[in-house]
């Protein structure tokens, strides 16, 4: 298909993946209704088509943009930052940083949600962020088992595979019930995942 080549105006252009990020939070990939979101902002589809060759570019425009306003928001340090302190106060406080921003920022909500969707496009925005989420981990793991926070009694390769289960899992339930839990419940998760992330792989 060939790529539309329409420049929307900032506004407008903000308004429509607003209303994009909450349909397929909503609804996920398959099911989002791209007429939907487009009626929603007084579009034809014509006039979408002339901004967004698909529903798949529209989704990664909506990826792109709220990954760089959580990342902007998270400020997450360089892993290579955990050795220049005590490691694991390190990664509580980011773990606690997630979690305000989460409460605080309602598009960080929107981001983790299509994130973890089970239907969504491996398009080069997503994978892009699940590959720097995943390098983080990994440098973050050889720094801690350089500085000794991190046991090496397993294999390296088993401890990545290990920690991001149990990072991605908790992270993926939380965005699953979030409605769900009273304030001091979410708020209690990230010294939950603290806690056992040192139980596995402490030294």
């Amino acid at each position: 298909m060939t790529r539309a080549v329409g420049v929307l105006p900032p506004r407008r252009r903000a308004a429509l993946l607003g209303a994009a990020a909450e349909e397929f939070a909503r609804a996920g990939y398959e099911r989002a209704s791209l007429n939907r979101v487009i009626r929603g902002q007084g579009m034809s589809k014509s006039s979408f088509y002339h901004y967004f060759a698909s529903k798949e570019e529209l989704f990664d425009a909506v990826v792109e943009d709220l990954a760089q306003a959580a990342a902007a928001a998270l400020g997450a340090p360089p892993p290579e930052a955990l050795a220049e302190g005590d490691f694991w106060s390190g990664v509580g406080d980011l773990t606690a940083r997630l979690a305000r921003i989460a409460r605080e920022e309602p598009d960080a909500m929107r981001f983790a949600a299509l994130f973890y969707l089970s239907d969504a496009p491996a398009g080069a925005p997503l994978a892009a962020v699940r590959a720097a989420v995943d390098a983080w981990i990994d440098r973050a793991l050889e720094v801690g088992r350089a500085g000794g926070a991190v046991g090496d009694g397993l294999p390296l390769a088993l401890q990545r595979h290990l920690a991001k289960a149990v990072v991605w899992a908790m992270d993926e339930w939380t965005v699953a019930n979030a409605a769900d839990l009273a304030a001091p419940e979410l708020a209690g998760l990230p010294e939950v995942q603290l806690d056992a992330l040192r139980r596995l792989l402490a030294a």
